[in-house]
């Protein structure tokens, strides 16, 4: 398909301004622009922000309460994207309101170290740890803690990959669903839509090495499925997967092909492909229909994913 006209008119907004890889890390921080995009915020029960006491240290969070329930909620335990180095949590404040909102789940966002002050594996650690948290803690929160969720997007879809197969690996089965939203899932930048949509479609090949060189350490990481999910041996035993990709992003196919790859494993997988537009528009809700639709669909199979027969909502 062309592009989205209204993706088109982003793409015009954003000539002339640096890319990403052109920025120092604490510039490009601050250069973030797509949250005027996300659309309105959305009340809760409460959002409150908490240093959770994890095995690895503390770990800030956020926590979207969306109702008083005399019955424990399912959770989310949502990772921002950014390419591990930038990206926060009020990047995904309203998305993460809006899912809460629609779905009745709490939600709980996750405010990992980013690199390069802090290099692989530090977000990893961070966001399994806030799993292990919640497991141990979640009653604290009325929170289900047989009922969770993981889900991010880019390099969040990435740690939420990964925390999978991490929580598999350590025999947790209390995670019954993954939502991976534009998934970085390969060191490998040689795909073919990486070759198409290399530049010009707001996410470029250049801006994905710059993330990948302040991530790692070395091009060994790279090979470590802790970094690059797709190249673990097996993905067997892993929970049910929704995969969201965008036509003209760089990282399509390394989407969809964890998707082929969870599929071969006898996974639940549900992939949807977003014609039309690119990387980064589920924080664009506000402006692209392709993104309020995508939060739709991340709702409704939390609420498929996270039934709870005690809660109406569900």
């Amino acid at each position: 398909m062309t592009l989205n006209p209204k993706v088109e008119l982003i793409l015009q907004q954003l000539e002339g301004t640096p890319s990403t890889h052109q920025l120092s890390p604490v510039d490009a921080r601050t250069a973030l622009a797509i949250k005027e995009l996300a659309g309105e915020s959305v009340e809760l029960e409460s959002v409150v922000n908490q240093n959770l006491d994890t095995k690895v240290g503390k770990v800030p969070v956020r926590i979207y309460t969306p109702v008083k329930s005399k019955a424990a909620l399912p959770v989310f335990i949502y990772y921002h994207g950014g390419g591990w180095v930038i990206g926060d949590l009020d990047a995904v404040d309203i998305p993460c309101r809006q899912v809460a909102s629609k779905s009745g789940c709490v939600v709980i966002s996750v405010d990992y170290r980013l690199a390069p002050e802090h290099k692989f594996p530090a977000a990893i650690e961070d966001s399994y740890a806030v799993v292990e948290w919640v497991i141990e803690n979640g009653a604290e929160l009325n929170i289900d803690v047989s009922k969770i969720a993981v889900g991010g997007d880019s390099a969040g879809g990435n740690i939420a990959a990964v925390v999978s197969q991490i929580a598999r690996d350590n025999h947790v089965d209390a995670i019954v669903q993954q939502i991976l939203l534009y998934p970085v899932t390969d060191y490998n930048l040689d795909t073919e839509s990486y070759e198409n949509f290399s530049e010009g479609y707001f996410l470029t090949k250049a801006d994905m090495k710059w993330f990948w060189n302040h991530y790692l350490y070395s091009d060994v990481d790279g090979k470590n499925p802790n970094a690059s999910p797709l190249q673990a041996k097996s993905l067997k035993d892993l929970p049910p997967a929704l995969i969201i990709t965008a036509e003209y992003d760089p990282l399509r196919d390394e989407g969809e092909a964890y998707a082929i790859r969870l599929k071969e494993a006898n996974v639940p997988v549900q992939l949807k492909r977003y014609d039309g537009t690119i990387h980064g528009f589920f924080w664009m809700a506000g402006f692209l229909d392709e993104g309020a639709d995508a939060i739709e669909l991340v709702s409704n199979t939390l609420i498929q994913a996270l039934k709870n027969e005690d809660n109406s909502k569900f």
